[in-house]
């Protein structure tokens, strides 16, 4: 018996068939839930001035004004020598003084075209496809301010390294985008010289992703690293079209992410040994969750996917949510840092949710703060704007 069923029949017959049998989950709206915090940040997109990494330059940079730079968050100078060289770490203990003003303009053009694009699936209205085409041209396209499409130099460790394979996660958050112009592709703004020209830069990305040096070393690393790297890979590659590496980013869901990375209770022991384990067992599930939601069709169904000995992405998310709910009940050491900050609205209660029709990770996923304002937990939820990945 469906809701739809159950409400055409007398009152009280549906009232006893709707208290023995709860709505599906399935019949969530997003929209509805988000509508009006969409067009608050839409609306603040629509202010919102062009942004592009060459308006700052990174001093310690070996790359020119095109080329993304970022330092390694855990790295510190060293007390040891007069110049602070090498840098040594402090596993968990994220550096303030780092460079991270290509970061902030990632996450700042990245929030407000996927504002763009959700408002425009809401509404129609051609002023914000408009306006997140402009955006766009400034970043990827424009000569003078375009980003190149690699990340050879992030995460740069001072007197240790110039750039390191750990920095394509620095572009995690630019997997809305693809989604947000996926929204606004019927819209007048989006030329075919333009969807062409973005999904150019995209698949250039992919190509150097799979081809580089740094790239294989985060594609093949052994924790949330690779997870978050094939994320990338799966939704620019679904973009452009290119179905050889989304058949391979599947391989890694399935041989690789959920058979090693994860055990037989849905925990996941490289993210669990950190110093932030909470944090990062969040994220990892965040992005494992999101990549099933990306690959995921009528042919390949990674929701239900199970390894020969159980493994399967419903029992992560079932270690998960007690903790979620609850985190008193976290049975390890806090994080060192933003513990107070976890957990926010995770994607991954809503795409589960939808996917396994699971009325209490929805339930929570409404209740836990959209909009969180710890900036270590802003950092590491990818998706701001969860209407544009729902179908």
């Amino acid at each position: 018996m469906n809701l739809r069923t159950a409400l055409t029949l007398p009152c009280t017959l549906a009232t006893l068939l709707l208290t023995i049998s709860p709505a599906p989950a399935s019949v969530l709206d997003v929209a509805a839930v988000d509508h009006d915090r969409i067009l608050r940040a839409a609306d603040a997109a629509l202010k919102q001035e062009p942004v592009s990494i060459t308006t700052v330059r990174a001093k310690l940079s070996e790359g020119g004004p095109h080329d993304f730079y970022s330092n390694g968050d855990y790295w510190w100078p060293n007390p040891k020598t007069t110049n602070g060289l090498p840098y040594i770490q402090r596993d968990g203990q994220t550096n303030p003084e780092n460079f991270t003003a290509h970061r902030q303009i990632i996450r700042q053009l990245s929030d407000a075209i996927a504002a763009l694009g959700a408002a425009y699936k809401l509404t129609g209205d051609d002023k914000y496809a408009a306006k997140a085409a402009a955006l766009l041209k400034v970043f990827f396209l424009d000569e003078a301010t375009r980003m190149n499409p690699s990340l050879q130099y992030a995460q740069a460790i001072p007197g240790v390294s110039p750039g390191r394979g750990i920095g394509i996660i620095d572009t995690l958050h630019i997997i809305e985008i693809p989604k947000a112009i996926e929204a606004m592709a019927k819209s007048p703004a989006f030329t075919p010289e333009l969807m062409a020209g973005l999904k150019k830069w995209f698949a250039d990305y992919v190509t150097w992703m799979r081809t580089s040096k740094n790239g294989n070393e985060e594609q093949n690393a052994g924790n949330n690293h690779a997870v978050a790297c094939w994320l990338q890979v799966a939704v620019f590659a679904e973009f452009t079209g290119d179905e050889a590496n989304l058949a391979e980013a599947r391989r890694h869901f399935t041989d690789i992410f959920v058979a090693r990375q994860m055990t037989n209770d849905g925990s996941f022991p490289a993210e669990l040994r950190r110093t932030k384990p909470y944090g990062y067992s969040t994220f990892q599930l965040d992005n494992m969750v999101t990549l099933c939601q990306v690959l995921s069709t009528k042919d390949h169904d990674l929701w239900h996917f199970t390894t020969p000995d159980g493994r399967t992405i419903g029992k992560a998310m079932a270690f998960m949510y007690p903790y979620w709910a609850d985190k008193s009940t976290w049975p390890h050491k806090p994080d060192v840092q933003a513990w107070e900050g976890w957990p926010a609205r995770q994607p991954s209660l809503l795409f589960a949710g939808l996917a396994f029709d699971e009325p209490k990770y929805l339930a929570l996923w409404q209740k836990l703060p959209a909009d969180p304002v710890n900036e270590e937990v802003r950092r590491n939820i990818a998706i701001t704007q969860p209407l544009i990945w729902v179908k």
